[in-house]
């Protein structure tokens, strides 16, 4: 097969074209890491490419072929790994110069759980330092660009897994969501995101300031791709205390499951949000396909109020407790958002901060009572198109003046509650930059949110539109 097709490849007919000895895991791991070495110069998706080593397990994944040892469910499939989460011997940086020589000697739990399913891991993903905002760059690594426009931004946090992703530079990438981070980045990138309800998959071996918000998923340019990350790295570990125990039944299967008869609510703005016309009509155009996959839809306004505050105050005092002691010696080093975000949390006293904890709380209620009534919530992934790589990000949209957060008012609130949801490619605009739609569903209904998106996938197919790289 030639190294272009071979490429564009879905992680699923990787493994079975493996398992029928019809493609050989190094033959793919070379083609994808010849790849890399075309793209990644224009893109700086991944600040770490580990070659010597992807081509030692693909030549191990090979001799287990030959031999048919009992295989993963990734055998030999390529994955990158966002450069906050524990690699073994690789090097694991945050994306900050105060761990340029960090070399871990245990793996992050997701991380050890794709190798044990056979996966190959090609290097780490760039990322903003320490995951602390939502575009990708940091002082160690510079800026990742956007594969549909390399003028642009690809988001972030996990930016880099899914720029790599999108520019056929690995058909899986394995991201942290602690504000929007794997959703945001796959929805300017054109791919799939799919953060687990919380503690669905263990997070240990991650970077800290980021507690009972942050969850670890995966970017794939397919719903089923995605899933089949899941059925290797889900299920609970006493490691991490928060962790759940196994999903009743199989990712993979659940993309299977019906959805019609599903009550299905789609709000374009939260009652609250301000967004880019654009995105609302290919937005508003993609949630009402799900009246053509058999699911009662009704236009909603949720009432609820904007948690940006409570997530911002609490976010910032867990790192100012996480970085605060490196200031100031070590500040000239850091990215000077982080330093100025770490800062701010020193301001939060105990009592703001219990406080902001109390509405979550009450948040979460008001969320649950309306997801009562609704099987899903649609709504867009971001409140704007992607924009300049290296720029601070808008804040102003449609003529009116946003808040920091204001054009990403769409992910954090269900890191607050904790909810599973995935931003599916809703379409493009007429010069060509992907819009995402957030998929989110009650908790824990990982499958249903898993059905719902490869419904509309198999309504809408995206994975044949490629970046002309």
């Amino acid at each position: 097969m030639p190294r272009r097709m071979v490429i564009w490849q879905s992680a699923l007919e990787l493994v079975d074209l493996f398992r029928k000895k019809k493609l050989s895991p190094v033959e793919v791991t070379d083609a994808v890491l010849a790849r890399i070495d075309r793209v990644n110069p224009a893109l700086n998706a991944f600040c770490l490419v580990a070659a010597d080593q992807a081509r030692a397990a693909a030549r191990e994944a090979e001799i287990a072929l030959m031999k048919d040892e009992p295989l993963g469910l990734l055998h030999g499939v390529p994955v990158s790994i966002k450069d906050v989460l524990a690699t073994r011997g690789l090097a694991t940086t945050g994306g900050s110069r105060l761990f340029a020589d960090h070399v871990p000697d245990e793996d992050a739990l997701s991380v050890a759980r794709l190798k044990a399913a056979g996966a190959v891991v090609l290097g780490k993903t760039n990322t903003s330092e320490f995951g602390h905002k939502a575009v990708t760059e940091c002082p160690l690594f510079g800026v990742t660009k956007n594969p549909w426009n390399p003028a642009l931004t690809p988001g972030g946090s996990s930016g880099g897994g899914a720029a790599a992703v999108a520019s056929g530079a690995g058909p899986l990438a394995l991201g942290t969501d602690g504000g929007g981070s794997v959703r945001i980045p796959a929805a300017f990138c054109g791919a799939y995101g799919f953060k687990p309800s919380y503690g669905r998959v263990p997070h240990r071996g991650g970077v800290p300031g980021w507690a009972h918000v942050s969850h670890v998923g995966p970017i794939a340019r397919t719903v089923r791709d995605a899933a089949l990350v899941l059925d290797a790295i889900a299920g609970g570990d006493d490691r991490d205390r928060r962790s759940l125990p196994s999903p009743a039944g199989s990712c993979l299967a659940a993309c299977q499951d019906d959805v019609k008869g599903l009550h299905v609510a789609w709000t374009s703005d939260l009652g609250y949000a301000r967004l880019d016309p654009r995105v609302v009509e290919i937005c508003g155009d993609a949630a009402a396909e799900f009246e053509s996959l058999g699911c009662h839809v009704e236009v909603v306004n949720p009432g609820w109020e904007d948690p940006e505050a409570m997530f911002s105050t609490i976010i910032a005092a867990q790192c100012y407790a996480a970085w605060s002691d490196r200031l100031p010696e070590g500040e000239a080093l850091m990215d000077p958002t982080l330093v100025k975000f770490v800062r701010r949390g020193g301001a939060v006293t105990a009592r703001e901060y219990i406080r902001a904890v109390e509405r979550v709380d009450a948040y979460w209620g008001e969320v649950h009572a309306f997801l009562e009534r609704f099987d899903l919530l649609l709504m867009p992934t971001v409140a704007v198109v992607p924009f300049a790589a290296g720029q601070a990000p808008p804040r102003e949209i449609a003529g009116e003046r946003v808040s920091v957060l204001g054009w990403m008012p769409f992910t954090f609130p269900f890191n607050l509650t904790g909810q599973p949801a995935a931003s599916v490619p809703a379409g493009w605009t007429d010069d060509g930059l992907p819009v995402g739609l957030q998929i989110v569903g009650r908790r824990h209904a990982d499958a249903t949110v898993l059905a719902a998106s490869a419904a509309f996938e198999e309504a809408r197919p995206w994975s044949d539109r490629r970046p002309a790289l």
